[in-house]
């Protein structure tokens, strides 16, 4: 097969010494490609709103809707942050991500220990999803496990901690994250399990609802089962070594 060749002017000549440079270089070319897509299909526009308004209905609440066939409507319940136990904001951070003040969207440390955990294994047993990552794929992405997603939540992380504070991301993630079959939202969430307002939680319930954000499709805050006393028993004796929002 012979090689294309262009005209013999300015713009040919330049393409004639493209084409070998693009051939030889095929992958990089195909990553830059993909990053090219990815980036222009991420919420740009969205991220700086969240500092001045509330969210109604996130990706996640929609994905959830269509598994239910629309039986239920997605439903939000926004508090600010400062109506919240702060006992509640720190057993987040201390068992989801324990750096998330010092991170700029991901921890790498905690991505390289995952990452060789998993090799080990052979399989996924450790996640290395900071808050941003996460309430990134709350927003606006699904649960879906692909390269694509994963990619988007990596990007839509990055702007978030380049344009929105930290408490702003704290305070969507509380009222973004899932906590139960259709209850989304630190306010619902307290009002189902506990009966209270998010403010009257005491210090065992805020370790109670952060000990099944990892699965709270399986696992009930106001249950006795080994899985939650396991883990709220873990966060109240890191509860003090979280300081919110250092520096501020």
């Amino acid at each position: 097969m012979t090689s294309t060749q262009f005209p013999q002017n300015e713009a040919g000549e330049i393409l004639n010494k493209l084409i070998p440079v693009i051939k030889r270089r095929k992958i990089k070319f195909a990553i830059l490609y993909l990053f090219v897509i990815i980036y222009f299909s991420i919420p740009g526009l969205q991220v700086p709103f969240l500092t001045y308004d509330h969210f109604r209905v996130t990706s996640l609440m929609e994905q959830r809707a269509l598994e239910h066939k629309l039986i239920f409507s997605p439903e939000q319940s926004w508090i600010n942050i400062s109506d919240v136990n702060s006992n509640l904001l720190k057993a987040i951070v201390s068992m989801e991500d324990d750096d998330f003040f010092n991170h700029k969207g991901i921890d790498w440390k905690q991505l390289n220990k995952s990452i060789r955990k998993n090799e080990r294994r052979g399989k996924i047993v450790r996640g290395a999803s900071t808050i941003t990552m996460q309430t990134a794929k709350n927003l606006f992405l699904t649960t879906s496990r692909n390269f694509l997603r994963k990619g988007k939540e990596v990007l839509i992380a990055l702007r978030m901690e380049k344009e929105l504070s930290k408490k702003t991301i704290l305070q969507a993630y509380i009222n973004a994250v899932e906590w139960g079959d259709g209850i989304f939202g630190i306010k619902k969430a307290a009002e189902v399990y506990f009966g209270k307002e998010p403010s009257g939680l005491n210090v065992n319930q805020c370790a109670r609802l952060a000990a099944v954000i990892p699965s709270p499709l399986e696992h009930k805050p106001n249950t006795n089962s080994p899985y939650v006393i396991r883990r709220s028993s873990i966060i109240l004796g890191r509860l003090n070594d979280v300081i919110l929002f250092p520096g501020s």
